[in-house]
């Protein structure tokens, strides 16, 4: 089952904007406490004079607040069983409340007590707890920390890297030596043992004498992300802050930046020099080549460079007329040299300053030096490599990212009139993202009136694998016959959820026809992680490729970890993230009404067309997965669905498709899902398809289903509105996946149960609040373009709870909230006369600032405001995306860093029957004590290795700061929409 979603956000992700401090002991009053004579289970425990133990603060503080995290890392040989922790504050620091421990303060005292689930820390592990205070003044850290009557040390902070050489953004010709250089300070009493130098993944070189540098020799054309990483004389590392560089495959013009925003009637420069010395002086001209005649080169278009001063950047200065608007590429030529183009953008009325905000962010994004996109153009999930959430790797990538890209590209045309780039990102999702007719063979042979045969689900991975139960009856797909008629082709036309774009496990399932074509397979690799119940989180998965070819794995690949056949036939198999599919026609929608406002409505009408197949082919999110009937569906004998009965109308978790590819026979299966979020809901989207003529479905009944979905997510929405205004979990037409009776009062709607967590349930799916903006985003711009009273009602509540539970301080810095828990229930759903959920409630359990969430919750009010005319909605939009521009702008975007305490679950074991032995494609074995890092070895030879070592040896939790693609798109959407809304 796809987890197209950064899932791992934990109260302890608050991210610290300070960085974490040694903590020196110093001698502190405390009272001993007894403690058990022995641990969970038997053993020796951990007494308090032989108690060994460190704590590691850290703060996130927003000037009037803030909050505290510390981790308690059991330092001994035994068990701690039961532990209080004791430390003071100087200041007038007061406790609010806190999570994951009992808080208390007495004075400037403060008690954290263990709860049950958390009370025992075993050797070499820790546990994180947090509480959020107010104070005013000075919020000095404390400086001792006793954990039951036993002082305890701080944790050893790792060293401190700066790459001083290259620059950032510095271009070279193929061959040249690349000087690099660093300085590296040791924290404590430590000393810096040695720096290495580092492209991406690739170790360049090592110093171990200060000044710490390294010559890269010969360095081949194309684009580098170098940085330094410091040891210290403890063994612990720390990383700088990347440097992209651009090697020209030949003497060439350097431009930079390559994105200028201009506002009309202004000027905006840019730099040019040469990328290696000429042996004579050499003339670059600069003028505008394409695109929008209101620019003009105003000062610098003639440029002479010589032998002396080739590195030197000179200015170009471009103008901009009082009216027009939309981008020209401007070009800086030589003879023999490869130009150098600039895109410079007009921007029209007084909304140039999030307009060029949007401007620079996309131009960070999509500098190929900056680590964002493979050599295909593919987003990666995240710059960075390590990095465990729905991905289980930084360079995979998902459905969601590509759709981000698809919008993100939409409003680059809305500002650019450059609609070339929205094309060429729904052609490049297409040809990676949607398996083409060789990578989907068989599906000539489905047949609708039994789409595939039954499996239940089951709770825990260890109840794997499910026998395949041919007595279950199925229902008929109503949709399949006349997609074909539609459409001429037995195809799907949907994306896969999951890519291993550099493909690192080695697999090689190509789009194109690639079945398992090994390690040494160019280009993407579809694979499939997520197979085994709600309780499988990511780190209890087995990879997998998507073309089960037999050739790694066990003796029949991986297929007998999840199903129990009797025999086995290779096979191929796909799953649809719907959330992703409707997000990227819900850009489509955009592009084709922004370019149809600039008269372009043609530029971008075939690919808006694709879009309306997309959603055709989307309905089978809409179906139960076996196609049973709708509604008080309680075991596995409940009816088989005909025509349109097995229809819930609500995008579901997923759709997945598959079918034979070896000599055994031809054959292929189909299933929708039951189970309902409501972050996955999609109103616009909806909208678009019944309303858009460009992007109608071609589908008999294509549009009346949409019409049917739109109306059906509003009443969703409604019916899982909590008493306070969040929007609670959802529903499934088969309890447990199994088609269970339900517990005795588990309210409905149209027959299906609610489900607070629906899908999975480590961590709960509805914990995290960015299910909550990302989805009333989208009710919001549906809002705004409708004016619909029905999403108007839920957003006025909703709207009010998320601002109360919102803080902006002075300084822009701010907190959201950042976990959710759940209480109660609603009413069974009325559709004459909903319930007011008077017993269904949220608690806000963890704030912190997602950035990502944050930009998607400040869409979400700045439509909703415009709309609605709410102030205080557009003035905390404008705040969230103000505090984050000024606090939080590094070198690749917007980000802050996080603290990974789960990433402790490296070392998690993954179940595996001990009936299966099989391989990796790398070798790593599949057996039944594999854990999550054995099949995984690759990670161990990642830069950043080092940390999770240091980590799960008992040290500090790592931090991170991490660039993920959706997130800066949706930072750079954020702030594109808001001036578009408010012209400001």
């Amino acid at each position: 089952m796809p987890r197209g979603r950064p899932f791992s956000e934990h109260p302890a992700r608050d991210r610290a904007r300070r960085r974490l401090r040694r903590l020196v002991t110093a001698v502190a009053a405390a009272l001993a406490l007894p403690l058990a004579m022995t641990a969970a289970g038997g053993g020796t425990v951990a007494h308090a004079d032989t108690l060994q133990c460190s704590v590691d603060y850290s703060a996130n503080d927003w000037g009037s607040g803030f909050t505290a995290n510390a981790t308690v890392t059991n330092r001994g040989t035994a068990p701690i069983d039961g532990w209080t922790l004791t430390y003071a504050y100087t200041g007038n620091q007061t406790l609010q409340s806190g999570w994951n421990g009992t808080w208390s303060q007495t004075g400037k005292n403060v008690t954290v007590k263990s709860l049950d689930w958390n009370r025992t820390i075993a050797p070499n592990a820790g546990v994180t707890t947090s509480a959020n205070f107010n104070y005013s003044g000075t919020n000095a850290a404390p400086t001792a920390f006793s954990v039951n009557g036993t002082v305890c040390g701080g944790a050893h902070q790792p060293p401190l890297a700066v790459l001083t050489s290259p620059s950032a953004g510095a271009t070279y010709t193929a061959g040249a030596d690349i000087p690099l250089a660093a300085t590296a300070v040791a924290a404590d009493s430590a000393t810096v043992s040695k720096v290495e130098f580092w492209s991406d993944t690739t170790l360049l070189g090592t110093d171990t004498t200060s000044p710490y540098t390294f010559t890269w020799p010969a360095v081949a054309a194309g684009d580098y992300s170098l940085y330094a990483k410091a040891y210290d004389s403890t063994g612990a590392a720390g990383e700088s802050t990347p440097v992209g560089v651009h090697v020209a495959a030949g003497p060439s013009v350097v431009a930079s930046p390559s994105q200028v925003s201009v506002a009309q009637g202004g000027t905006g420069t840019f730099g040019v020099k040469l990328s290696s010395a000429p042996s004579a002086a050499v003339t670059v001209a600069v003028a505008r080549t394409a695109g929008n005649s209101s620019l003009t080169v105003k000062s610098g278009a003639s440029l002479t460079f010589t032998p002396a001063d080739w590195s030197t950047a000179q200015t170009v200065t471009v103008a901009a007329a009082a009216t027009g608007s939309g981008a020209a590429t401007f070009s800086a030529t030589a003879t023999g040299y490869a130009k150098a183009d600039v895109t410079v953008t007009e921007v029209a009325g007084t909304g140039g300053t999030y307009d060029t905000r949007f401007l620079d962010l996309y131009g960070k994004i999509t500098d190929p030096a900056n680590g964002y996109f493979s050599p295909e153009g593919i987003p990666y999930h995240s710059v960075e490599t390590l990095i465990v959430e729905a991905p289980d790797y930084g360079h995979e990538t998902t459905s969601e990212a590509y759709s981000y890209l698809i919008w993100l590209q939409a409003m680059y045309g809305r500002i650019t009139q450059d609609w070339s780039k929205f094309n060429g990102a729904w052609a490049l999702m297409e040809k990676y993202m949607i398996p083409t007719t060789a990578d989907q063979p068989t599906n000539s042979f489905y047949d609708p009136s039994k789409p595939a045969t039954y499996a239940p689900e089951h709770p825990l991975p260890s109840d794997y694998p499910s026998k395949l139960d041919t007595s279950v009856s199925v229902g008929q797909d109503p949709i399949a016959n006349e997609l074909k008629s539609a459409y001429g082709t037995s195809d799907i036309y949907g994306m896969h959820w999951l890519q291993d774009v550099d493909n690192v496990y080695g697999y090689g399932d190509t789009p194109g026809g690639g079945c398992e074509l090994g390690p040494t397979a160019d280009g993407p690799s579809y694979i499939n992680t997520f197979q085994r119940g709600a309780q499988e989180s990511v780190w209890e998965t087995v990879p997998q490729p998507t073309c089960d070819a037999f050739k790694y794995g066990g003796t029949n690949g991986y297929l007998d970890l999840f199903t129990g056949d009797s025999s086995y036939a290779k096979q191929w198999k796909y799953t649809d993230a719907p959330d992703a599919d409707a997000r990227a026609i819900q850009a489509a929608y955009w592009a084709d009404t922004w370019a149809k406002a600039q008269g372009k409505g043609a530029d971008v009408a075939t690919t808006v067309a694709k879009a309306g197949k997309m959603g055709d082919y989307l309905r089978y999110a809409f179906f139960d997965k076996y196609f049973k009937k709708i509604g008080n569906c309680t075991s596995p004998s409940c009816p088989a669905g005909t025509g349109k009965d097995s229809e819930h109308y609500l995008l579901s978790w997923y759709y997945a498709w598959g079918g034979s590819s070896g000599t055994g026979g031809g054959w292929s299966w189909r299933i929708g899902d039951g189970a309902s979020h409501f972050g996955y809901q999609n109103p616009l989207a909806a909208y678009a398809l019944t309303t858009d003529p460009a992007m109608a479905p071609k589908s008999a009944t294509g549009k009346q289903d949409w019409t049917t979905s739109l109306s059906r997510q509003l009443e969703f929405y409604t019916w899982l509105q909590s008493d306070e205004g969040a929007i609670a979990g959802g529903a499934t037409n088969s309890w447990d996946g199994a088609y269970a009776q339900p517990p005795a009062g588990t309210p409905t709607f149209y027959g299906m149960a609610y489900d607070p967590a629906p899908v999975y349930h480590d961590p709960p799916s509805n914990q995290w609040f960015g299910m909550q903006a990302w989805s009333m985003e989208r009710v919001a711009e549906y809002y705004q373009q409708t004016g619909d009273a029905k999403a108007k009602k839920v957003l006025d509540k909703w709207v009010s709870w998320a601002i109360s539970q919102t803080t902006v301080n002075p300084d822009g810095s701010f907190k959201i909230p950042s976990d959710l828990a759940w209480s109660g229930a609603p009413d069974t759903w009325n559709a004459a006369s909903p319930g007011a959920n008077a017993n269904l409630h949220v608690t806000v359990t963890a704030y912190g600032n997602d950035l990502g969430v944050a930009a998607a919750f400040a869409k979400t009010l700045a439509y909703y405001g415009a709309k609605s005319g709410n102030t205080a909605a557009r003035t905390t939009a404008k705040a969230l995306l103000d505090g984050m521009w000024s606090n939080d702008r590094d070198a690749l975007g917007i980000a802050v860093p996080e603290t990974r305490t789960d990433f402790n679950r490296f070392d998690d074991p993954v179940y595996v029957p001990s009936t299966f032995s099989g391989t990796m494609p790398n070798g790593d074995k599949i057996n039944s004590s594999s854990t999550f890092i054995e099949l995984r070895s690759f990670y161990k030879n990642d830069p950043n290795w080092s940390k999770i070592a240091d980590y799960l040896a008992g040290g500090a939790a790592p931090s991170f700061t991490y660039h993920r693609f959706w997130a800066q798109a949706d930072i750079a959407l954020a702030m594109g929409s808001y001036a578009l809304l408010f012209d400001e």
